[in-house]
């Protein structure tokens, strides 16, 4: 197995607005989540978010802790969500085992134990994406599905926007120390998402596109209600989005996507909205 890394640094907003293409996409892209048998992972310093995929396809992949956390277990003091986006696979930590299937969820509480990914085919093999951040205290691991989910159903088809919510990973569900995380998936017929825009000043928030067809993209919104800017994107690539930006996409068909934030609070509702003709 192999394990990947890279560092991402924050930025000013004034800073952001003299980004070229190349730059934004440098700075705020994630392109590769997913490769077999290795784990890659993004270290932000956006509230210190982790974001990054394992996908086991013939190892057993250890989530190994990287340098940046200087320490010597990569859950010692941070909480973990994971979501699995493909084959059944398996998350092994502390002697206990949890069978994720698609689309389904686990938090693993801070503490002294080892993760490891697994699948359950090597022909279709799991792809685990997940976020992780600072954590004072450990609370109870959980798996979630889709019916444990407190669902938000929001959007019309005539707005294209018709979209179910799924807060998965979040403090209506089960305890976690900062991280929130969910699923939101598009109808057929709708591609916009999180609209109208909005920011929260206290969190941070990380975006994971999937269910895009391979011949589609996503195009991501970003920056300041009064200067935005843009990321095309494809399935199975992930976005930092700063407390100060937008965060908003569309797409050039329907899509899925997880979102995950970590910072100064755990309200989900704590969001600073703009009128969508606010927008430039």
């Amino acid at each position: 197995m192999r394990t990947n890394y890279e560092l991402r640094y924050a930025a000013h907003p004034e800073d952001a607005r003299s980004y070229d293409t190349q730059r934004l996409r440098r700075d705020f892209l994630i392109e590769k989540i997913f490769a077999a048998d290795e784990v890659n992972m993004v270290y932000s310093m956006y509230d210190r978010m982790v974001v990054g995929g394992a996908m086991p396809v013939k190892e057993t992949l250890q989530l190994e802790a990287i340098d940046p956390l200087k320490q010597p277990v990569f859950l010692r003091n941070r909480e973990l969500g994971i979501f699995n986006v493909g084959g059944k696979g398996k998350v092994k930590t502390g002697g206990v085992v949890f069978e994720l299937d698609y689309k389904e969820a686990l938090y693993l509480g801070a503490g002294d134990r080892e993760v490891y990914f697994e699948s359950e085919d090597a022909d279709k093999p799991a792809k685990f994406y997940f976020n992780s951040a600072i954590a004072h205290r450990n609370y109870p691991d959980k798996k979630v599905t889709k019916e444990d989910a407190v669902v938000a159903e929001m959007g019309s088809l005539e707005t294209s926007n018709h979209r179910n919510i799924n807060k998965m990973i979040v403090n209506q569900v089960l305890p976690t120390c900062q991280l929130q995380m969910g699923m939101t998936e598009l109808a057929p017929g709708s591609v916009w998402n999180t609209m109208p825009a909005h920011v929260h000043s206290r969190r941070m928030e990380a975006y994971f596109y999937f269910e895009v067809l391979d011949d589609q993209a996503v195009c991501h919104f970003m920056g300041e209600v009064d200067e935005t800017r843009h990321i095309w994107m494809k399935g199975d690539q992930a976005v930092l989005s700063p407390e100060w930006s937008i965060h908003s996409a569309a797409a050039t068909s329907n899509y899925s996507f997880i979102w995950g934030m970590a910072g100064e609070n755990l309200d989900y509702g704590d969001q600073d909205f703009s009128k969508i003709v606010e927008l430039k």
